[in-house]
């Protein structure tokens, strides 16, 4: 009973030997509570690397968005440049393309005429202005004139018909063969302008100062 009253026994129905004891060499292991637990102070070291690693993200962010701008404005200058580049070649293509209507509009017109006095009288067949027919049907040209025999009925050559290429005003077209030569039309090629034959063939082609030939010409 008086092992029982006092403070200083083995707790009840726990032997003697079986008491927790510590183990020798070994440390306690603290835990700590993230909500109650106060954070420790960075070193100075530890400050440091994180300032550098700021700078470093901020530096590289800076680039990038100088090379993005960069990259921007380059892209925005080719862009301006070729579109004024497209510009200038369509104001030139639109101005080329109103010349060549204009000067399809307004068109000369070459035809084979007879001579009348250094004027244009009738229109006679386009072949009577060609060298190779008119020598092969015993004819001949000097001069920038074709000279077709006028055969007689019986025989022989009672002399000659003179042509000469005739050109109409701009924008006017051949009359008929056997009509009369219209007004305005002359034996003088005109320079500059849009020539065609009486097939649409252009002979010479005008506007830009740039001027082409194909053909023979009476002029």
């Amino acid at each position: 009973m008086a092992d029982e009253q006092s403070g200083g026994g083995t707790p009840p129905n726990q032997p003697e030997d079986e008491q927790p004891t510590a183990e020798p060499g070994r440390g306690q292991i603290r835990y700590q509570d993230p909500d109650t637990t106060t954070p420790r102070e960075p070193t100075l070291a530890e400050q440091r690397a994180r300032i550098a690693a700021e700078k470093r993200r901020e530096e590289k962010e800076r680039a990038e968005l100088e090379a993005a701008a960069e990259k921007s404005q380059k892209r925005r200058r080719v862009m301006i440049g070729g579109g004024v580049t497209v510009g200038v070649v369509a104001l030139v293509a639109a101005m080329y393309s109103a010349s060549e209507i204009s000067n399809e509009a307004n068109a000369s017109q070459q035809y084979c005429a007879t001579d009348q006095n250094g004027q244009p009288g009738v229109r006679d067949q386009d072949q009577y202005c060609d060298e190779q027919y008119v020598t092969s049907h015993g004819g001949y040209h000097s001069g920038g004139m074709f000279f077709m025999p006028i055969f007689l009925p019986g025989g022989g050559i009672g002399g000659y018909h003179s042509y000469r290429y005739a050109y109409t005003p701009a924008g006017v077209t051949a009359p008929p063969v056997g009509s009369p030569a219209p007004g305005g039309s002359s034996f003088t090629k005109p320079s500059g302008s849009t020539i065609k034959d009486t097939s649409g063939k252009t002979i010479q082609r005008g506007g830009f100062g740039i001027s082409g030939k194909s053909g023979s010409s009476g002029s």
